[in-house]
């Protein structure tokens, strides 16, 4: 039987250079995609998929990050003399359980792979996710996450999320070397992180969701630099391939790019137009944009 996957890592320890100056003094992940930041969505994914001890990898200037998931009593005292209940529920309803929630730095920036390694100590010896709040996905059913850990939980190994994009767009991504798919679910033979178009194996690319056995950390001990001269997650999750299983997994939902200006716009849109409160509303402003 497989072991169950109770711990996340989120990596929120990166500059958010993509969004200056709006992210100068605040975490890329604290902006708002309509009322809830980035990070907040990745969470209650987790959350929904059945995760239990959240493991945040942060960096200098993530407070407003931290004090997010932690109780604000002149707020909340504040909205409960002013009877605003549901704004109230709304500030608390986000808080994971006491003693669930974990932080540790990536004092430099040296990559995916590295601010996941600054975790191994959280982690210890059980298969964990890898959540990237950049990356928001719009799923009708199930969340991302919790269609992974099915799979998983069928399989064992590891599992990512994959999407197929343009073979120009292979140099942005971790891409699969397959050796059999479905439809579904791709087994892959290798990886390769940002392949250059013409040299890339497929066009399936990886996203940010992940479930991953321990050993990955046997390689980010290493510290060995790809891609951009950073240690990327990628090198170390193909190395382990041929001693454990990997598959990536097309999942059923929307995926948001919110790591770039246009698809955080588009994040905006989709999920308000999702909202019974905004959507007649949110039409009537493209209607009129659209003149």
């Amino acid at each position: 039987m497989n072991k169950p996957v109770k711990k996340a890592i989120f990596p929120v320890g990166g500059l958010g250079t993509r969004f200056l100056p709006a992210t100068k003094a605040i975490a890329k992940e604290m902006l708002p995609v309509v009322d809830k930041p980035l990070i907040q969505y990745a969470v209650e994914e987790a959350i929904a998929a059945g995760i239990e001890q959240f493991i945040f990898v942060t960096g200098r200037g993530k407070s407003a990050l931290e004090d997010h998931f932690d109780h604000s009593y002149e707020l909340e005292t504040t909205l409960m003399e002013k009877g605003k209940d549901d704004i109230l529920q709304a500030v608390t309803d986000l808080l994971p359980n006491p003693g669930s929630v974990f932080y540790t730095r990536q004092m430099k920036p040296l990559g995916l792979g590295h601010a996941v390694w600054c975790a191994k100590e959280l982690i210890g010896d059980e298969p964990f996710a890898v959540l990237l709040a950049d990356d928001l996905v719009l799923a009708p059913g199930k969340s991302c996450l919790g269609q992974m850990i099915d799979v998983y939980n069928e399989t064992g190994g590891n599992v990512v999320a994959i999407e197929e994009v343009p073979r120009a767009d292979t140099k942005k991504y971790g891409v699969l070397d397959v050796i059999s798919d479905d439809g579904k679910t791709a087994q892959a033979q290798g990886l390769v992180e940002k392949p250059n178009p013409e040299d890339a194996p497929s066009n399936l690319s990886i996203i940010g969701r992940y479930i991953l056995q321990p050993e990955v950390f046997k390689e980010l001990d290493k510290k060995e630099r790809g891609a951009g001269n950073e240690i990327q997650l990628t090198d170390a999750m193909a190395k382990t391939i041929g001693n454990i299983d990997f598959r990536g997994l097309r999942f059923e939902g929307t995926r948001y790019d919110c790591g770039s200006k246009l698809g955080f716009i588009e994040a905006n849109l989709a999920f308000a137009l999702e909202r019974d409160d905004l959507r007649d509303g949110v039409q009537n402003i493209i209607s009129k944009l659209n003149k």
